[in-house]
């Protein structure tokens, strides 16, 4: 049996993706995503342009783009759903993550 994927990008992620690659003075092969101790909430996601595969990460490739999840962050992602919000006050990835249990108020951090 087929393993489900560790992560799921929606079109407007995924495209915004492209974009940021496209964008970026050195070649990338994608963008990496991990979660860091942060936040008053206890958990904060990170990403950064993806230069290189590294040992142990998890490797998305989801509506043409890759997608490099560190290794510490794999269990804390597990499900999730990658997406790409825009309005008149901001722009911003969000991650609708099933493992979060919990939010801070600005959203910007989580707790498991």
């Amino acid at each position: 049996m087929e393993r489900p994927q560790l992560m799921t990008l929606t079109d407007a992620a995924a495209e915004r993706v492209k974009k940021l690659m496209a964008m970026s003075d050195e070649p990338v092969l994608g963008v990496r995503v991990g979660v860091t101790q942060q936040g008053c909430s206890g958990m904060s996601y990170k990403m950064e342009y993806a230069e290189d595969e590294r040992p142990g990460e998890e490797i998305i490739e989801d509506k043409g783009v890759k997608v490099f999840v560190e290794p510490t962050a794999t269990m804390f992602l597990i499900g999730s759903e990658m997406d790409w919000l825009e309005d008149k006050l901001e722009s911003r990835f969000v991650f609708n993550n099933p493992n979060a249990k919990g939010t801070c108020g600005c959203g910007e951090s989580f707790h498991v």
